[in-house]
C-alpha cells in the first residue's frame, strides 16, 4: 500500500505543524510495517529536517522533476500533483497541515485525509494579517469539503470545523497528537545541573513553553504574581513578538520585573530537564487547537495549570488544574496550593498526569489513525 503526504511541513518547520507531520511519520514507520510512505514537497534544498526522521527504505522523497515544476515549486504542489500521485500508484494521500491540493477529487483512485489543528485565525483574527485570513480560510474550507475524511487534533477543533463549516461530525475523527517521547524518560543528574546552570535556574520556579504572543495570555501569569509567594518565580520559554514587550512593561510597572523572565531560543534538548526542575507548570492560554506543552509537562512528572475555555482539558487531563484566562486570584491562589501545599496533594497530580499521559503512546495514537484509514480502505 503506497501512502502520500503533504510533508512541506515535516521537510521546513522545526516545531508546531513540522513536528506533528514528523510524529505521524515515524509512527507509521515504527508500527505500519506493510506501508510505504511517499513524501511530496516543494523543494529538496529545504527538507533538512527529514533527517530527524529514522532512516528507511520504506521512505520515498518526491520533489517537483521538470524545471517549470521547480520554478513554480508552490503551484506544483497545490495544483500539480494529481499525475504524481497516480505515477506513484497513491491510494491515499493524507495532507498533514490542513490542506489538500485544490484539484485533488480529480486524482482518480486516491482517497484523500487533511488534518485540521485549528481554526484559530477565525477565533482571534486580530492576530493574523487580513490576506492570511483569506488565504487560509479558503484552503482550510476547501480541504474540508474535498477530504474524504478529516481528523481533528481535539474534540474542540472537530467542535470548531462542524459549527464553522457546517462540515457533518461523522466526516471527522478526532485523532490525538503526542509529544516527544524524551520527555516521559528520565533525565540524568548531569543534564539536569546543565541545564540549571545555563539559566540560573531558580529553586522554586514556575515554566511557561510557548510563544509570547496575546492568545497565549501570559499577561495572566504576569498579574498573578502579584499574589504569588516572594519565593516563586518564573521562566517563560518561547519566541517573541510585540506582545513580549506588554508583559515586560508591566512587569516592571508592578517592580515584578525580577521575578519573571523570558528566555528565547532554548533548544529543544534542553526542554525536558526544564520542564523536570519546575516546581509547575502554567499555559495560560485562551485558546489552542490540543496544547502540546501541557502534555509534556505531566508526561515529565510537573504538575499543571491550564486554562479554560477550549481543548486545554483534553491534553492536561482530569489530574490538572483549569482557571479562567481573565481570573488571576485563582490563578495565584492555585499556584501557591500546589508549591507550598502538602506532599501528597501534589504527588497526586504528579501521578494522574502521567497515568492521563500514556493514552497518548505511539502505538495507541497509531491505531486511531489507521481506523481513519481503514474508513477509506477497509483492506488496509
Amino acid at each position: 500500500m503506497n501512502i502520500g503526504f503533504d510533508a512541506k511541513r515535516a521537510a521546513q518547520n522545526a516545531t508546531g505543524l513540522g513536528n506533528y507531520s514528523r510524529f505521524v511519520l515515524e509512527m507509521l514507520l515504527k508500527h505500519a510495517p506493510d506501508f510505504q510512505l511517499y513524501l511530496y514537497m516543494p523543494s529538496q534544498r529545504k527538507a533538512r529536517l527529514l533527517q530527524r526522521l529514522p532512516k528507511s527504505d520504506r521512505l520515498h522523497f518526491c520533489y517537483p522533476t521538470t524545471k517549470w515544476q521547480r520554478l513554480f515549486s508552490g503551484l506544483w504542489r497545490i495544483v500539480g500533483l494529481n499525475d504524481a500521485l497516480q505515477q506513484d500508484g497513491i491510494s491515499l494521500y493524507h495532507g498533514l497541515s490542513n490542506e489538500l491540493p485544490l484539484n485533488i477529487r480529480r486524482a482518480k483512485g486516491v482517497k484523500t485525509v487533511v488534518t485540521i489543528h485549528d481554526l484559530l485565525f477565525l477565533r482571534f483574527p486580530e492576530g493574523y494579517h487580513a490576506i492570511d485570513r483569506l488565504i487560509y480560510n479558503f484552503k482550510f474550507r476547501r480541504a474540508c469539503r474535498n477530504a474524504d475524511q478529516i481528523i481533528a487534533v481535539s474534540q474542540f477543533t472537530k467542535q470548531e470545523i462542524v459549527d464553522r463549516y457546517q462540515i457533518s461530525p461523522d466526516k471527522i475523527a478526532v485523532v490525538y497528537q503526542g509529544c516527544d517521547k524524551s520527555f516521559a524518560q528520565p533525565v540524568s543528574a548531569a543534564r539536569l545541573e546543565e541545564v540549571r546552570l545555563a539559566y540560573d535556574l531558580p529553586k522554586r520556579y514556575i515554566l511557561y513553553v510557548g510563544s509570547i504572543e496575546k492568545r497565549k495570555n501570559l499577561m495572566l501569569l504576569a498579574q498573578a504574581l502579584k499574589q504569588v509567594d516572594a519565593s516563586i518565580s518564573v521562566i517563560a520559554v518561547g519566541r517573541r513578538t510585540p506582545y513580549a514587550d506588554e508583559v515586560e512593561a508591566y512587569l516592571r510597572s508592578e517592580r515584578l520585573e525580577g521575578r519573571m523572565r523570558l528566555v528565547s531560543g532554548v533548544p529543544f534538548h534542553h526542554l525536558p530537564a526544564l520542564y523536570r526542575q519546575a516546581s509547575v507548570f502554567v499555559y495560560p492560554s485562551r485558546c489552542e487547537g490540543f496544547g502540546i506543552p501541557l502534555l509534556e509537562a505531566i508526561s515529565s512528572g510537573v504538575p499543571a495549570i491550564g486554562c479554560t475555555g477550549s481543548c486545554l482539558e483534553e491534553a492536561g487531563g482530569p489530574g490538572s488544574v483549569y482557571v479562567d484566562p481573565d481570573d488571576e486570584e485563582a490563578l495565584a491562589r492555585e499556584i501557591n496550593r500546589i508549591v507550598l501545599g502538602d506532599d501528597h496533594s501534589r504527588q497526586q497530580m504528579i501521578d494522574s498526569g502521567r497515568e492521563y499521559a500514556q493514552r497518548f503512546d505511539e502505538e495507541s495514537l497509531c491505531r486511531d489513525l489507521m481506523d481513519v484509514y481503514r474508513r477509506l480502505i477497509p483492506t488496509i
